[in-house]
């Protein structure tokens, strides 16, 4: 089963559900705002997508810091932390299948990934 990472009230969320419904795929929804993220959870996209993935720059939480703090983010650690408190930050969808990991709405990668066993 296919787990969608996201917060509901995003809009490429949104169109996110809407492509997979339309691909007639299942799917369990992760809401970050109930369900946060785990430690273990997050040190795989980082390891899977890596840094400049997971971290959404094009997002009103990353746009509105400071530019100390936007250094600090470039520090592994500091990272964790921060996306461990800011869930808001990390990049809008993230999907999981297995050993299958993709993020972002790409319709065109998503359906190929869809259909990669």
């Amino acid at each position: 089963m296919i787990t969608i990472y996201g917060i509901p009230a995003c809009n490429t969320m949104k169109k996110a559900f809407d492509f997979l419904k339309n691909q007639g795929v299942s799917y369990e929804f992760h809401d970050y705002k109930k369900k946060s993220i785990s430690p273990e959870t997050l040190s795989l996209f980082l390891e899977k997508l890596g840094p400049t993935t997971v971290l959404n720059k094009n997002g009103s939480t990353y746009k509105q810091l400071d530019d100390d703090t936007k250094k600090s983010l470039e520090n592994p650690d500091s990272l964790f932390e921060f996306l461990q408190q800011k869930t808001s930050a990390i990049k809008r969808p993230i999907l999981v299948d297995g050993d299958k990991i993709i993020a972002g709405l790409d319709e065109v990668k998503l359906e190929a990934w869809l259909k990669h066993p």
